[in-house]
């Protein structure tokens, strides 16, 4: 029995093109984007923002832009996950859509597919237009710019720090069918993941639990304590600069210190140093920990999908 490829490419494409055309319509997208350059711009401008309230020099910074993640961050990749997949499978239902959706000659599976390569292609597009913002940015305020060549692998990391919370979204909204429930749900994963995770990490000495969660990760450094040495952070929200400091730095290696309360509450903090690992462990982990969430969300997402009973 032959499969008609060509048919089922041109009913997955007609599934993208509703789900970009849907994104676009969407008020809460181009208000995102406007946040998003907003909190681009202020990256932009932190240093002369410093300069004007402390009257110190502004210094030129030549690795402005491959450091600076797309100018967004962990919260901004949150952010944009919720935006762009919060209704793409519960607001189907929400809305009552998915009953005319789903009477097209279009099976479930592409249906899914198409919606989440739709997803990519809108980050793909947004981090590309943020992304040649902050680099003609970095050149107009902090001057020439150092090993522009690894900015695809800025925006590379974006992408895959991105989709990690966009599969927890759609997992949410898959399971309960609703954009309120998708939202908060992944909303309630990324404060337990930061704020919880940060006392483990600092106070207890236990963030090497957060290298295996979604997020910023575990906090170390390189070349001393947290205070004088270059910071890292292990998590998936950092896969883009790690790759790059990987590349330039590939004999780096991460100190990881949790705070001694009892003699930081005599004075200054004291740094008690715990374990080291090499960057290039970092990296893979962080990566392979990403793919498997990834992989593992959008499967059951997938699962779930599929045996939803439909209702006029």
């Amino acid at each position: 029995m032959r499969i008609d490829q060509s048919g089922w490419i041109t009913k997955f494409l007609a599934v993208v093109r509703y789900e970009l055309l849907w994104n676009i319509r969407k008020k809460k997208f181009y208000g995102m984007l406007i946040v998003a350059f907003a909190l681009t711009t202020l990256a932009l401008a932190g240093s002369h923002i410093q300069s004007a309230i402390t009257g110190d020099p502004v210094e030129l910074s030549p690795d402005f832009v491959i450091d600076s993640n797309v100018g967004l961050g962990g919260f901004g990749f949150f952010l944009f996950a919720i935006v762009t997949v919060m209704n793409s499978i519960s607001g189907e239902f929400e809305s009552g859509t998915i009953v005319p959706l789903l009477a097209k000659p279009v099976s479930r599976t592409t249906v899914f597919l198409g919606k989440l390569f739709a997803a990519f292609l809108t980050l793909l597009v947004t981090y590309s237009f943020l992304m040649i913002y902050m680099t003609i940015g970095g050149f107009l305020i902090h001057g020439p710019q150092n090993n522009l060549h690894l900015v695809p692998l800025s925006l590379l990391g974006a992408l895959f720090s991105t989709l990690i919370w966009i599969s927890i979204v759609l997992l949410f909204g898959t399971l309960f069918r609703s954009s309120l429930i998708a939202a908060l749900g992944a909303l309630g994963i990324w404060l337990g993941t930061n704020i919880i995770g940060s006392i483990i990490g600092i106070l207890a000495g236990q963030g090497w639990i957060l290298t295996y969660i979604p997020g910023t990760g575990n906090s170390g450094s390189v070349g001393g304590n947290p205070l004088v040495g270059t910071p890292v952070s292990t998590g998936t929200d950092n896969i883009g600069p790690n790759l790059i400091n990987y590349i330039l730095h590939p004999s780096w290696n991460v100190t990881y210190y949790k705070i001694d309360l009892i003699q930081s509450s005599q004075g200054m903090p004291v740094w008690e140093a715990l374990n080291t690992e090499f960057l290039s462990t970092i990296v893979l982990t962080s990566i392979a920990v990403a793919l498997i969430y990834f992989i593992v969300f959008v499967t059951i997402s997938w699962f779930f999908f599929r045996r939803a009973q439909i209702t006029e």
